[in-house]
């Protein structure tokens, strides 16, 4: 018998040449029902969490916010245990005392310089709010400590209404409000 081959017809078969009617990646995607379905998925995923996502970040945020200011008050603890522990040393409270207090001791003399230069060269002393400090002794023209204990009586004492009540004259004015009049300026 004779053996059968099977008929094989041979075309000769061009090459597509390299640049022409090329198409785009996206023209090859292909969709099925399994794809559109994934897709889906993933699209209510970033919907219902992205919520959730930015709720945890600033909580994150908030976390490490708080973390850096217990720090923070950590270390002013530390510093506030330092300061108290150097009270415990008599050499700090009697340089202390010294310093702020100007204490000495029995038989010693302290100076106090006036009018000394400050270290900006400007020769003028100022208060904590700008104002230059005179050099001349001044005495009070009213008796601060009379003033405020004629204030307390007579707030205490009266039976006027706190509109009816002035203010005592703690200026040195002789007017009970306060304000200077012509003849004591």
């Amino acid at each position: 018998m004779p053996s059968q081959k099977p008929r094989v017809r041979r075309v000769p078969v061009a090459m597509p040449e390299t640049g022409a009617h090329e198409q785009p990646w996206y023209r090859s995607i292909r969709f099925s029902g399994f794809s559109l379905l994934m897709l889906g998925i993933i699209v209510l995923f970033v919907v219902v969490l992205a919520p959730s996502l930015r709720t945890l970040i600033q909580q994150q945020e908030q976390i490490a916010q708080q973390q850096r200011e217990v720090a923070s008050q950590k270390a002013d603890v530390a510093q506030k245990k330092h300061d108290v522990a150097r009270w415990d040393d008599r050499a700090y409270i009697e340089a202390q005392a010294r310093d702020r207090l100007l204490y000495v001791y029995p038989g010693e003399e302290s100076y106090l310089v006036m009018g000394a230069e400050d270290a900006d060269g400007s020769g003028r002393a100022e208060t904590d709010s700008g104002s230059p400090v005179s050099s001349d002794v001044q005495t009070p023209k009213v008796d601060w400590v009379q003033a405020m204990l004629s204030s307390v009586l007579q707030s205490g004492l009266t039976e006027k209404t706190t509109e009816e009540l002035v203010a005592p004259d703690v200026n040195g004015t002789g007017d009970p409000t306060g304000a200077a009049t012509a003849d004591t300026e």
